[in-house]
């Protein structure tokens, strides 16, 4: 690891002890209901580039319309491990508290994840897969896709919740007209 990647990553973690001592005001993780529901391949009706980099999106913001499927192409061109997770403020700060326990367990390294660990039980039956149809979670240089129907909620927002990354400004609203 380069000195740089090693004072990113160090800055990230400092800044999650912060956003995970600041606790939470509940919302839970879900799995994106209140913004919509997985989509199916055949009725996308068009595909949005997303690129992560180190603690920003591009593009910014996205604009739907209520109902609609969109496939999301996700590439991570950043240093650091990050998420493209579609939801409300409130269900990001949930999942927040369990990205830092994908952290405080070593699941999550700065710039790689650790796979194996990945199965490890979280409690309450969960695991550290992340494996939700709303959310991706990559590695440096990874891309995926995320298919995603949205509702007609207008609160929604898609965010990175690697500890640290959401409170530096690492997440874009969803304009639903």
């Amino acid at each position: 690891m380069t000195i740089s990647k090693f004072l990113v990553a160090a800055a990230a973690i400092s800044l999650s002890a912060t956003a995970f001592a600041a606790g939470t005001h509940g919302g839970g993780h879900g799995h994106g209901a209140a913004s919509g529901e997985p989509g199916k391949a055949s009725a996308v009706s068009r595909t949005i580039t997303v690129e992560m980099y180190d603690n920003y999106y591009e593009p910014e913001s996205i604009t739907v319309s209520p109902g609609e499927t969109v496939r999301f192409m996700v590439e991570n061109k950043g240093n650091l491990v990050h998420e493209f997770n579609i939801g409300t403020p409130e269900m990001h700060e949930g999942h927040q508290e369990e990205m830092m326990m994908m952290v405080e367990h070593g699941v999550i390294q700065g710039g790689r994840l650790n796979h194996d660990m990945m199965e490890m039980d979280m409690g309450n039956g969960q695991s550290m897969k992340h494996d939700d149809p709303n959310s991706v979670l990559l590695e440096p240089g990874q891309s995926q896709e995320v298919i995603w129907k949205f509702s007609d909620n207008s609160n929604i927002e898609f965010a990175c919740n690697v500890p640290g990354h959401y409170q530096a400004g690492m997440y874009g609203d969803v304009k639903v007209q």
